[in-house]
């Protein structure tokens, strides 16, 4: 798969998050089909398109998003109970291929 085509799949499943839902870095690499893609993917969601909601991406320690105060502003404006960029776990989305 070329680079184009990864970036491609991780903007297309970032799309389909839903409201009130987060996906975690490997979830994401893993669906796009490269489980150890996670530092690529955590690359194209600080630097992808603007339109995407990569604020719904975060890592697997217990949602901590490794992102600034408009990372936690964007989570908590969605119902998410941020406290120090840890989400509520069970808000986990895990997508079907």
């Amino acid at each position: 798969m070329s680079n184009y085509e990864f970036r491609q799949r991780v903007e297309n499943i970032v799309k389909q998050i839903s409201m009130g839902k987060v996906m975690t870095y490997i979830q994401l690499a893993v669906l796009c089909g490269e489980q150890g893609a996670t530092g690529i993917v955590g690359g194209i969601t600080h630097f992808g398109e603007l339109d995407l909601p990569w604020q719904k991406v975060i890592s697997k320690e217990v949602g901590h998003s490794g992102c600034e105060l408009g990372h936690q502003h964007a989570l908590e404006s969605e119902g998410y109970d941020v406290n120090n960029y840890n989400v509520d776990a069970v808000r986990l989305l895990s997508l079907q291929k």
